[in-house]
């Protein structure tokens, strides 16, 4: 790397020297750095549409990079401790979608839990993969679903020897983590690859005894949501990949759906948020845990909410917990998640994270402070004294075993037809339904529709589940296939 150190942002960098250049501009975009668009310039700020510019040789190209957007990279693979890291502009979806294309083709399996997020079956679709699903166990008391089982793993692999692929949650929405080494060294020992889903896990890289990172576990690939608890801007993603990946297949693999413009914007804020994370990440997440803890002490002493931690790990399916994240139960109040969620934000002006049947989300970072933690744990106690009712016909789980009668991708691709979703008992689903966030589907193309799934489905959207994946925008509806 010519020397670079971590305190250096290479793309950051050749942007401010290209607007010291003040270069005239007969390229795209059209804004021309803002001139054209002054009621966008006002809203951005002029700075920002100023870096906003085209691929060109003193910016680099990141589907073939050579220069700053490579050194870039190898930054970021230093910092995370890969063999290789490439910048991605379409968000963690895209390099869930990436890892999957890079070790699986039409026909082949992979093993993986089906709680995955909606990018990972879409991956299937794409490539034509043959999923085996390892079903979560579950904490029927939370209503969550957990990591996967050395056992289930174990299983899956005697019974798929030919599988590609493993495919882990880690940590989880909740923060659950599954012993990620021994799956990994598992799969290793079978011939098979080791995929980590890490969209809530960058923390692991620079926080102090934090569960263990895909990296260092020696997983094969990661994906790193930086634009979550690593500060860059949304959309913004690294993919990890370790010593036994062809990084130069990858790259071919990304640029098959990755934008030819990628936004500098992005590529900028993550070189700057590595930058940040490798300098300062352990003081950083020092503080975001001391603040997390304090938020779990305060809200257990409302009855109530239970903001569980560590001493629910159990050494297998909760191997280890992510304490930064503040998840809280709310079933014994006889609130859902999302209805604490939406009064929160409809009445308190406090937007969380996410909220679903069970449990609230209220994501931590450096950013927040001990007197916005007062505030959400204030309203917490209000809500319990104003909105608590009997828990009596309330929903604990989140997750229902799915039955797959015909493969994502086929699914997705034959003839279908359209019909009431309360008429569909029996019937394949040719479409998703899932609630956003977290975005994991209750349904996916290729499986058969159960009363309990139709139950489940009503029954999110009386609590105010935000609920996606039909055509059907109103989830009435559901695609079937003939």
């Amino acid at each position: 790397m010519d020397g670079l150190s971590q305190n250096r942002a290479p793309i950051a960098e050749a942007l401010e020297n290209f607007r010291s250049m003040r270069v005239v501009p007969f390229d795209v975009p059209g804004h021309k750095r803002g001139r054209g668009n002054r009621e966008l310039t006002e809203f951005l700020g002029e700075r920002c549409m100023s870096v906003d510019v085209n691929s060109m040789k003193p910016l680099d190209n990141l589907c073939h990079p050579t220069s700053v957007i490579r050194q870039a990279e190898e930054l970021a693979a230093q910092a995370f401790g890969a063999a290789y890291a490439f910048l991605m502009v379409g968000g963690t979806t895209s390099c869930v979608q990436a890892m999957i294309l890079s070790v699986c083709k039409r026909g082949d399996k992979i093993i993986l839990p089906r709680n995955v997020h909606r990018s990972a079956i879409n991956a299937l679709i794409l490539c034509g993969a043959i999923p085996v699903y390892v079903n979560p166990a579950l904490n029927h008391e939370l209503g969550i679903s957990l990591g996967m089982s050395i056992s289930d793993v174990r299983k899956a692999i005697e019974e798929n020897p030919d599988a590609k692929a493993i495919f882990v949650n880690n940590p989880t929405y909740y923060g659950i983590c599954s012993n990620l080494k021994e799956i990994t060294e598992l799969a290793h020992r079978h011939g098979m690859k080791v995929l980590v889903d890490e969209a809530h896990g960058t923390h692991f890289y620079f926080g102090k005894d934090m569960p263990i990172s895909a990296m260092a576990a020696g997983a094969d690939m990661a994906s790193v949501s930086m634009h979550k608890s690593g500060g860059s801007l949304t959309q913004s993603s690294f993919l990890l990949v370790g010593k036994e990946i062809n990084k130069d297949a990858v790259r071919a693999i990304i640029n098959l759906t990755q934008t030819t413009s990628a936004s500098y914007l992005l590529l900028a804020s993550l070189d700057l948020s590595r930058k940040r994370l490798a300098t300062e990440g352990e003081k950083i997440f020092e503080k975001v845990k001391e603040m997390a803890q304090y938020a779990r002490d305060e809200i257990n002493n409302i009855e109530g909410y239970y903001a569980y931690s560590r001493e629910i790990i159990n050494g297998d399916t909760i191997y280890d917990f992510d304490i930064s994240k503040l998840s809280v139960n709310t079933l014994d109040l006889g609130l859902a998640g999302i209805e604490v969620y939406d009064i929160l934000r409809d009445e308190y002006d406090i937007q969380i994270e996410f909220g679903d049947l069970g449990n609230i989300l209220a994501y931590i970072s450096v950013g927040d402070s001990y007197k916005d933690i007062e505030r959400l744990v204030g309203a917490l106690s209000e809500i319990a004294r104003r909105y608590r009712r009997d828990k009596a016909g309330m929903i604990k789980h989140e997750y229902i075993n799915p039955n797959v009668v015909i493969p994502p991708q086929e699914a997705f691709y034959a003839e279908k037809e359209s019909m009431p979703l309360k008429d569909s008992c029996g019937r394949i689903s040719g479409e998703f339904v899932m609630s956003y966030p977290p975005g994991i589907p209750i349904l996916a193309p290729g499986e058969k529709i159960t009363k309990e799934i139709i139950d489940y489905i009503e029954y999110a959207r009386e609590k105010g589940c935000f609920l996606t994946g039909t055509e059907d925008l109103g989830v009435k509806d559901i695609k079937v296939i003939k």
